[in-house]
């Protein structure tokens, strides 16, 4: 039999590679979007109106193509240095692939990645991080005016996750999201929050999960209706945290089937819920606390009121599940 001569044998081997290369080349172009093709050769334009079918480089851009109607904005998986303003209309801001685009540090006019003040927002599938401004209350969203809904978004390592300023007649609605190393008490400036909800209609906050935060509350809200259920507030990891739920102004509603762990690093350690702790701007008769499990992280030495309450209505404290050191109700 004859022998091939090894420099051949290498040479049809190398053919034999560099062809399967190319196939391999060829299927993976042919598995790209035609848009990430074009950002490729040209300006990435990562931002979709769905209902026009129109691409952007700019979130803003997106944004300001709905205006005062309404619109869907697509956003491809990828890490973004970007903010928007919302002015009017009802805008969504949705992730392509949820949890693979990140907006990473941008905030637009001093406040926020996203500045909504519309009619509605809907936000879903995205992360917020890295988010900070000179008066130290830099979030991922800033609610300004409007109806806002949020879902299956994490907002980490910022001053604050969303900031809302007043509206009576606006609702907020966060489900299934992470909130985590958020808030700060430092500065001599006011304190920043995981999340702080000014006059608003209401507050429904479900299936979500607030950990390790840096200062401040885990949510603060001065709405005159909430309904808190099916979350998670792990405090063992905060540093010098206040309340897990801070109803600064008095609410109505419920905060039911919740899991509360109080850690060991505490600016205020006094309570887990606190109610009208800053006046009675609404009433809490009826306010129905129940079904919840409370305790102290491994190693917390001190006790601690489950529920401290400053506006003297009647409240409907139910059944909870109180850690050793825990009191169920304190009026203060």
């Amino acid at each position: 039999m004859r022998m091939m001569n090894p420099f051949a044998l290498r040479e049809r081997r190398h053919r034999g590679q560099r062809l399967a290369a190319l196939l391999l080349g060829v299927a993976v172009v042919a598995a790209i979007p035609a848009s990430a093709l074009f950002a490729q050769g040209g300006q990435r334009t990562p931002y979709t109106v769905l209902e026009t079918g129109r691409s952007f480089a700019a979130l803003q851009e997106a944004v300001t193509s709905i205006g005062d109607g309404s619109g869907t904005v697509q956003i491809e998986p990828g890490v973004y240095r970007d903010c928007a303003v919302q002015g009017g209309g009802d805008v969504g801001f949705v992730a392509q692939v949820p949890g693979q685009t990140v907006f990473d540090g941008a905030a637009c006019e001093g406040k926020a990645t996203l500045v909504v003040r519309g009619r509605s927002t809907r936000v879903e599938g995205l992360i917020f991080q890295n988010v900070r401004v000179p008066d130290a209350n830099g979030a991922g969203i800033r609610l300004e005016r409007g109806n806002l809904t949020v879902r299956q978004s994490w907002f980490r390592d910022s001053e604050q996750g969303i900031l809302s300023a007043d509206d009576p007649t606006g609702a907020v609605l966060i489900e299934q999201s992470t909130f985590t190393r958020l808030g700060r008490c430092d500065r001599g400036l006011s304190c920043a929050h995981s999340v702080y909800f000014g006059e608003y209609g209401s507050v429904t906050i479900r299936r979500s999960r607030f950990e390790a935060g840096r200062g401040g509350h885990y949510v603060k809200t001065r709405a005159a209706r909430v309904d808190v259920s099916q979350s998670s507030f792990d405090d063992s990891a905060g540093k010098t945290t206040n309340y897990m739920i801070d109803l600064s102004a008095g609410a109505a509603g419920r905060i039911t089937d919740n899991a509360f762990v109080q850690g060991p690093d505490k600016e205020n350690h006094s309570a887990f819920i606190a109610v009208a702790a800053e006046g009675r701007a609404h009433s809490s008769a009826g306010l129905l606390v129940s079904g919840n499990d409370a305790r102290f992280a491994p190693g917390v030495r001190w006790g601690s009121v489950f529920v401290a309450d400053w506006s003297g209505d009647a409240l409907s404290i139910g059944a909870n599940t109180l850690g050793s050191g825990l009191t169920k109700f304190e009026k203060r």
